[in-house]
């Protein structure tokens, strides 16, 4: 199916930064220069690739798909994707507010280094779930024309909420990262 084949897609890409993000937090905390706008570009993926636009097609479109065709939310496995997007959320807001301080003698590199790592383990975690059991619920329950509803709808989210380029834009930074960070 296009639809969840687009978001295992996204997950691979996910998990390559996910990589590199542990990378230069181990080398932060081994007091290795690690330039700041690296950093940021890492933060910008986690926040705009990852949250608005992976997580925004589930939300707005995958969950309500699958709630309508009779997968319960609350106490069901949509409740628990969306609890783990809450707390991915959170953490990645953790992780910014302790680089607010990068580059200053009260920058905790020990403390951002656990943020990245439970961050890592929830997505990791989640990203298993979601190939796993929720994506072939969908591959049962969708027919090929709820399908390509699906994937256009994420084309046109992708389009309003990051911008046209951006995506590829995204796949050069992780190109370029990976090079230099990934083991």
């Amino acid at each position: 199916m296009k639809a969840t084949g687009e978001l295992r897609k996204e997950h691979e890409g996910i998990r390559i930064m996910l990589e590199i993000l542990q990378t230069v937090a181990q080398k932060m905390v081994d007091g290795e220069s690690v330039p700041r706008d690296e950093i940021d570009d890492i933060m910008e993926f986690l926040t705009i690739f990852v949250d608005t636009c992976h997580h925004g097609k589930e939300e707005e479109f995958l969950f309500p798909a699958l709630e309508s065709a009779g997968i319960a939310r609350n106490n069901g496995p949509i409740g628990v994707m969306l609890h783990e997007h809450e707390q991915g959320r959170k953490f990645i807001l953790n992780m910014k507010n302790s680089l607010g301080k990068f580059g200053s003698t009260k920058f905790n590199a020990p403390s951002f280094q656990q943020y990245v790592e439970e961050y890592v383990s929830l997505l990791n975690e989640h990203i298993l779930k979601e190939n796993n059991k929720l994506f072939p619920m969908a591959e049962k329950l969708f027919d090929a024309d709820r399908d390509q509803e699906l994937y256009k709808n994420f084309e046109e989210l992708e389009r309003e909420r990051i911008g046209v380029g951006k995506h590829e834009a995204f796949h050069a930074l992780m190109d370029k990262l990976s090079n230099k960070y990934k083991k």
